[in-house]
């Protein structure tokens, strides 16, 4: 098939717009802008105090390594007879002192316990805590261990 044009009736027609334009005006770009700046101001104080919850989460996981390496301890000093007042049990080749077949110390537990990164805790005779605290004295798990078992008291107030 073959289409014949009129090509001498187009040029004595009026000349209509060819192409439209598409986009954006500025006042639909300018309310996006806002829109996304009131989104920005509700959710931002959401999101601001991720580091503190993420430090009582932190301190939440240590006390429950602290649990399971004091428990590991102690099975390790029941197996060697070792549930007296005093003892001594080496495990991993780290000989930790024991107390009613319980590790004696924070330091003590935190020797058998993988802290990682070690530079984020402090470790104390009694305490472990966090060394990223906005107050390092109330942001740590209190070790205390009674002839009944180990105690492990969280303070999370100033993570």
């Amino acid at each position: 098939m073959i289409y014949l044009y009129n090509i001498g009736n187009k040029m004595n027609q009026p000349r209509q717009q060819q192409s439209q334009q598409s986009g954006f005006t500025l006042i639909e770009l300018v309310m996006v802008v806002v829109i996304l700046g009131i989104l920005a101001a509700v959710a931002l104080p959401k999101f601001v105090d991720l580091g503190s919850d993420a430090r009582v989460g932190v301190m939440k996981a240590v006390q429950g390594s602290m649990r399971a390496a004091n428990t590991m301890v102690y099975a390790k000093a029941a197996a060697n007879n070792q549930l007296g007042v005093t003892g001594s049990v080496t495990i991993n080749g780290v000989a930790v002192t024991t107390a009613y077949g319980y590790a004696s110390s924070a330091t003590a537990l935190a020797s058998v316990m993988d802290l990682s990164p070690s530079s984020d805790f402090t470790v104390a005779a009694t305490t472990i805590g966090h060394a990223n605290a906005t107050t390092l004295t109330t942001c740590l798990i209190t070790y205390a261990i009674p002839a009944t078992g180990p105690t492990y008291v969280l303070d999370s107030t100033g993570c």
